[in-house]
């Protein structure tokens, strides 16, 4: 029999979902085959794969998975509670419940605070391998990234902020060197950090693109932020220095985005109907008209993809640095007169509230970005209020 307490991380999560994240080295069918044959209880009753879990449930399989077998033949440490009996109990015995060992902490829902952090003894995943992922290669492990490059703007019991570099991509993904994201970045913190739960970035930002993500620490907290995002209850702006001068000094682009895929690579096509298209809306407002440019404020309503560099590139100015929606002989001039290497597009605030309480994170430009503003001639006038 194997036990299992769930926590903060798997509550108000489906049954069948929690045991898919729990031991991920199993089959989906080896799941249907024990819900179905009634071999899974949650608090002494016979589980349904769609039912809700709560903090403080327990779960007790009366099934030997191949996946904690293993482990437990490696002399790993599991999480299991003491096997009193294998045999699924019949529907007219006496059920046994199965006692597991819970933390005064775990009980009053704290965790204990940093640098005391520890892996609890008991949590819902198989094995620590399976929370981590898998191991590294010696040329993974010789790579030059490292936890200790990530730029944390704000780091709470909850999640943690990041300012990402352009350059560097949000998730693993074709085209990215293993150990060379974001996310990989935040695994490597975690462990260090002794957190029982992989931190999960909310949203993502284009692998060209600098400034912050939020990175959730539990899982209860990623789906809030996952909800809080498609509720659209996080503000999110941006800087971009774009082509030309507007000419208007604020205003909103509502133009539909339809995605198109390629062996070079993805792109949003503006304006487009169809079943595939989404509604996209930006905002913004010109902070300064410099001769020949502008540097923008945005404030997102949508979040689709290449957003920002699509919308702006469809009224004809499009961002600096841009390879995909801009400019490519401007491109060439800037980066040769003013040495710039990257997009000029950078997320600079995010607001929302967090138990109550309204947050508002602010993360200036980059050097690199702030060195080209100084290069450039400001005029003297807004020419439209």
């Amino acid at each position: 029999m194997i036990t299992r307490v769930i926590d903060r991380n798997f509550a108000n999560m489906r049954l069948d979902r929690f045991l898919r994240k729990a031991f991920p080295d199993e089959s989906l069918s080896v799941f249907f085959a024990i819900i179905r044959k009634k071999k899974v209880r949650v608090n002494g009753v016979v589980g349904k794969a769609n039912q809700m879990l709560a903090e403080g449930d327990t779960v007790c399989i009366y099934e030997n998975l191949k996946s904690v077998e293993a482990d437990s033949k490696k002399g790993e440490s599991l999480p299991l509670a003491p096997a009193t009996a294998s045999a699924t109990p019949s529907s007219g015995a006496t059920h046994q419940w199965c006692h597991a060992h819970v933390s005064a902490e775990a009980l009053s829902g704290q965790r204990p605070q940093r640098p005391e952090y520890s892996s609890p003894k008991q949590s819902g995943f198989a094995k620590n391998k399976s929370t981590w992922g898998k191991a590294k290669s010696s040329a993974e492990k010789n790579s030059s990234w490292g936890a200790k490059e990530l730029d944390i703007v704000v780091q709470t019991e909850d999640y943690v902020v990041i300012n990402k570099p352009s350059g560097l991509a949000s998730q693993p993904g074709s085209g990215t060197r293993p150990g060379e994201s974001l996310v990989e970045y935040l695994w490597e913190w975690g462990k260090r950090e002794g957190l029982d739960f992989k931190p999960t970035i909310a949203h993502r930002l284009d692998q060209d693109t600098s400034g912050m993500i939020i990175a959730a620490l539990h899982g209860d907290t990623l789906r809030d932020f996952t909800r809080m995002i498609r509720e659209h209850r996080i503000d999110k702006f941006y800087f971009a220095l774009v082509k030309g001068n507007l000419d208007r000094d604020k205003g909103t682009i509502s133009e539909s985005l339809t995605r198109t895929d390629s062996p070079k690579g993805s792109k949003m096509k503006v304006g487009e109907s169809g079943k595939d298209a989404q509604e996209a809306i930006t905002h913004y407002r010109v902070k300064q008209h410099y001769e020949g440019y502008d540097l923008v404020k945005i404030k997102l309503e949508t979040g689709r993809m290449h957003q920002i560099r699509a919308h702006f590139a469809s009224i004809g100015h499009p961002l600096l640095g841009d390879t995909r929606y801009g400019d490519f002989a401007l491109n060439r001039e800037v980066k040769k007169e003013f040495g710039l290497n990257r997009l000029f597009l950078h997320s600079c605030r995010l607001e929302f509230v967090w138990n109550g309480d309204r947050k508002v994170l602010d993360c200036p430009l980059p050097k690199e970005l702030q060195a080209i503003i100084k290069q450039l001639k400001p005029l003297p006038y807004h020419r439209n209020k």
